[in-house]
């Protein structure tokens, strides 16, 4: 039986009394997978928001043992920790959490070493698309045309799809999820956890303040991404490919909602142009026509 939104509630290692902003997507995340993970994990969590929203040491909100490390460190020391645990016989999960600046940009080198080597660890990246501990500050993973602090008018670039880069690593498990999608996101975690070897799981976080929106509508802005199938959800398991049944109409251009109704919601693209919104629309469709061409068999990273 699947637990529904109030089991979840009752499940969550969270503490209260964390430091987050309110409508905190990170908080939501760490409620979802933590009851998928249960007891027998640690945590390596990458500088960013939740190294603030944790609390002061020597306790945390997470409820979890707990190394925080500078950006580039998190696989190199969860590799480690896998190591001892390993050697001491224990069946614990090391864990990486880091957001989209340390693993798109700062963390690439170490997360891409890890991969390579199929170190035996679940690193999760929690994404808002920005660094938003620090002010907002655009980061690899921030979408062509959103306003940031220091894209004020508008981001020239697509994001870089770090999901197809973990794939074309040949490691067992990416998975990817919004906290939008509970039910979803637990679902794939729990898989994750069992693997032996890397997995990395991609989580859509959708921020009130980086992104603009009211802080009530966080589930709402996450849904939305998934609607409009500006955010895919996928599985990418030993070198098959399934999408998430909230996804299956992404996969006819015919049966998507217009990306519009995303955009809309968010502050941060208040002065996108009609051109923007033509190559945003270009990078959804070309990452959904490689996400058929994989879902058919026609294609491998």
């Amino acid at each position: 039986m699947s637990l529904g939104v109030r089991d979840i509630l009752n499940k969550h290692k969270l503490m209260p009394g964390t430091s987050a902003c309110p409508g905190c997507p990170e908080n939501i995340a760490m409620r979802i997978i933590s009851t998928a993970l249960g007891e027998n994990a640690v945590f390596v969590v990458v500088a960013g928001c939740s190294s603030v929203i944790q609390g002061m040491g020597p306790n945390s909100a997470y409820n979890y043992p707990i190394l925080n490390v500078a950006f580039a460190a998190g696989p190199a020391a969860a590799s480690g920790i896998a190591a001892a645990m390993r050697t001491k016989g224990k069946n614990v999960k090391a864990v990486v959490w880091a957001g989209d600046g340390g693993t798109a940009d700062i963390g690439m080198a170490s997360l891409s070493g890890a991969a390579e080597r199929n170190e035996d660890i679940l690193y999760i990246c929690v994404d808002n698309e920005a660094y938003m501990n620090t002010g907002g500050q655009r980061s690899g993973s921030t979408p062509i045309g959103a306003s940031t602090t220091t894209t004020p008018s508008g981001k020239r670039h697509n994001k870089k799809n770090i999901p197809f880069i973990m794939m074309a690593h040949r490691v067992p498990y990416v998975a990817t999820a919004s906290v939008g999608y509970p039910h979803d996101l637990m679902e794939k975690i729990k898989k994750a956890k069992e693997i032996r070897g890397f997995s990395y799981v991609q989580v859509l976080c959708p921020d009130p303040y980086g992104w603009m929106f009211e802080p009530s509508k966080t589930a709402e802005v996450a849904k939305l991404a998934v609607q409009t199938c500006y955010w895919p959800l996928f599985e990418y398991e030993n070198g098959v490919l399934r999408i998430s049944d909230e996804c299956l109409h992404c996969l006819d251009k015919r049966t998507r909602k217009p990306i519009e109704e995303f955009l809309k919601i968010q502050g941060r693209f208040k002065h996108v142009d009609q051109q923007k919104i033509k190559e945003l629309e270009e990078y959804v469709d070309e990452m959904w026509e490689k996400l058929r061409l994989m879902y058919k068999g026609n294609l491998k990273l």
